[in-house]
């Protein structure tokens, strides 16, 4: 289709301007607080957004209800604007009374009263409470200021199909994205979603070094767009870590919260990334402060609970099936029987990436005793841009006995930016690759690239920064 046409030739030349460097050297942080950040968001240009039958106008400081303007506190009206802002995702109280009052202190009474009026207006279950944390917007919003309202349409329909991820919802989410940019190519969001969209495809299978050189060009641009975008900054992450960028991207997401924006997804992409770093007690530490910020957030964490050895955690965490490491934690666990019922159901699934079935595939047939098969589905599975499951496979070689698969399996994961010198350490299913003399090198190797991420870590006050 011609936007399709105009909207990749658009991200060809924004690439070619960028060849000469990373995003993550390019990407240059706005040190500004987040109620300058509100402000900002606040003041730009006129339109409305629409939910249930009000209409509110930020940069008029309106609100309608129907062809009625109704009288609104200044105070309420901000605290209203930074909820409808941030529409279903969790406002802390310290947030909501930082913007509303910056120069004086006042009692949390003062935001209750604030947030009672606010029900009163717009309904008891416009506003959801969080309890001591803090509060959520639940009524649909349907359109933005200074956005066309069929690029918004669009966008929020693309972000809808990717809820449940496959790859026939991230191609239609991948369309919808493409005429939300060719609406309106200013709008941050879409170029962000459309970076994750075409990140899964290529993780799909489908065109892989395509999509994933349209998915960096993507996030590319939405960087340019908006420097601070968190949604940019959360689905970045897993790219830059498949690339084996790591470590840029643990330095990317540390800056970040450096400057105070202490949000949600930059700590779930520390999830991951402090995994592929080897920095398994970091990951753990990040996903409860995305937890204490967001309750309903999901991370990876099951996963670093698994390479912890912690099983019953790492099933524990599974907030909903993941479809390996779950089963993986019951096997690990003695649980065998349990391990191969979710492995049967789950397998029959043919919205699966072709890693994440070939990880399913290869642990049933172990678990079946049918050693043949599992090799046979690890040896023939695309593996371009998927260290983490390349460590996974190696785990399974290694159970089988076949230390040469295993041992050339692992330096590829560490040559492509996975390391995890505990699990090679404890992990009962690497005792075959521990007796090779080829492992004591390894060992040190991963312990060095370790112990490089860790000083890259505390060079920025990653301590501090997670407190």
């Amino acid at each position: 289709m011609e936007y399709v046409a105009k909207v990749q030739s658009s991200i060809k030349e924004k690439s070619k301007e960028n060849q000469s460097g990373t995003v993550g050297s390019q990407v240059r942080l706005q040190e500004t607080s987040e109620e300058t950040q509100y402000r900002e968001n606040i003041s730009r240009p006129a339109g409305e957004y629409r939910f249930s039958d009000f209409l509110l106008y930020p940069s008029e400081r309106q609100l309608h209800r129907g062809e009625d303007a109704i009288l609104i506190a200044p105070k309420t009206f901000d605290a209203l604007v930074l909820l409808v802002l941030r529409a279903e995702r969790l406002v802390r109280k310290e947030e909501l009374m930082d913007v509303l009052w910056p120069d004086i202190y006042v009692s949390e009474a003062n935001l209750t009263n604030i947030i009672v009026e606010l029900r009163k207006l717009l309904g008891a279950e416009a506003i959801q409470t969080v309890s001591k944390h803090g509060y959520r917007f639940m009524l649909p919003v349907e359109s933005e200021p200074g956005l066309k309202q069929a690029a918004y349409g669009a966008f929020v329909q693309a972000k809808e199909l990717t809820t449940k991820p496959s790859v026939k919802s991230m191609l239609r989410a991948r369309d919808l994205l493409w005429l939300s940019i060719a609406e309106d190519p200013a709008f941050a969001p879409s170029w962000a979603w459309l970076g994750r969209c075409c990140s899964y495809r290529g993780k799909s299978g489908v065109g892989t070094a395509r999509n994933l050189e349209l998915a960096k060009a993507a996030f590319r641009q939405a960087f340019a767009l908006d420097p601070g975008l968190s949604s940019a900054h959360q689905f970045y992450a897993p790219l830059e870590a498949d690339l084996g960028r790591s470590q840029d991207a643990m330095s990317r997401l540390l800056r970040r919260l450096a400057i105070g924006a202490k949000e949600p997804p930059v700590f779930t992409g520390l999830v991951q990334v402090f995994r592929f770093c080897g920095l398994l007690n970091e990951s753990c530490i990040a996903h409860e402060r995305a937890c204490r910020l967001d309750l309903a957030i999901s991370t990876s964490v099951a996963w670093t609970h698994f390479l912890l050895g912690e099983y019953k955690t790492a099933i524990d965490t599974c907030g909903k099936p993941d479809g390996y490491v779950d089963a993986a934690a019951w096997a690990a666990v003695g649980e065998k029987k349990q391990a191969i019922q979710l492995l049967e159901e789950r397998t029959s699934n043919p919205h699966l990436t072709p890693a994440l079935r070939g990880l399913m595939n290869s642990l049933l047939a172990i678990l079946r005793g049918r050693s043949s098969q599992a090799i046979d589905e690890m040896v023939k599975t695309p593996l371009e841009g998927e260290p983490e499951v390349v460590f996974f496979f190696a785990r399974h070689f290694s159970k089988l006995k076949a230390s040469g698969l295993a041992m050339e399996s692992l330096k590829r994961a560490l040559a492509e930016g996975f390391v995890c010198s505990r699990a090679l350490r404890d992990d009962p299913w690497f005792s075959a690759v521990r007796s090779t003399g080829e492992f004591p090198a390894l060992l040190q190797d991963s312990n060095k690239a370790e112990e490089k991420a860790r000083k890259t870590f505390e060079h920025m006050g990653g301590a501090r920064i997670l407190r």
